[in-house]
Formats: C-alpha cells, sequence, structure tokens
C-alpha cells in the first residue's frame, strides 16, 4: 500500500487518506462519495509505496471527472486560482 507521497519540489511525506477527502470536499463532493472516491484512489496505488503528487493528482481527476463532471471543474479552479499550480496539459489529462 502507498506509504509516501513525492511532492512537486522532490520532498517526501506520508501518504494520509483524510488528505485526499478533504481535497476532495474542497471540490464539493459530498462526504460519502468523497470517501468513496479517495479510496477508489488509494486501491489504484495499492501495489506501490510511493507515489507522486502528480500521479496522485491525476487519478484524483480522473475519478472526478467520472464522477461528476462540476467536482471536476471545481477541482480544478480551486487548483489553479487558490492554488496557482497544475493544467490539465501538465497532468496529461
Amino acid at each position: 500500500m502507498v506509504s509516501v507521497v513525492i511532492k512537486r519540489d522532490g520532498r517526501e511525506e506520508p501518504f494520509i487518506f483524510e488528505k485526499l477527502v478533504v481535497s476532495l470536499l474542497k471540490a464539493g463532493v459530498p462526504i460519502e462519495e468523497a470517501r468513496k472516491i479517495a479510496r477508489k484512489i488509494e486501491c489504484k496505488f495499492m501495489d506501490v509505496e510511493k507515489v507522486s503528487a502528480k500521479d496522485l493528482t491525476r487519478e484524483l481527476l480522473l475519478e472526478l471527472k467520472r464522477a461528476n463532471e462540476e467536482w471536476y471543474r471545481n477541482w480544478l479552479f480551486f487548483d489553479k486560482v487558490i492554488k496557482k499550480r497544475a493544467t490539465d496539459k501538465e497532468l496529461g489529462l
């Protein structure tokens, strides 16, 4: 199971399931659905110890897009405006 996230700047930090959930909540996803999506993402990385933040974000966005287009757009808005970070192209979407 994934236990380490490699941040964009190369730092490593522990994988914390609830951080995924909080990120989804900020996109407007209801709590139970956020936990369900976070579990799907966690399961995708079940066989690796470390995952890059970029790969984690890519999977999060793919799951959001599948689940609800509005949540997907909300997450992108938050990330671009509030955090001033990744674009779809940078994430390979």
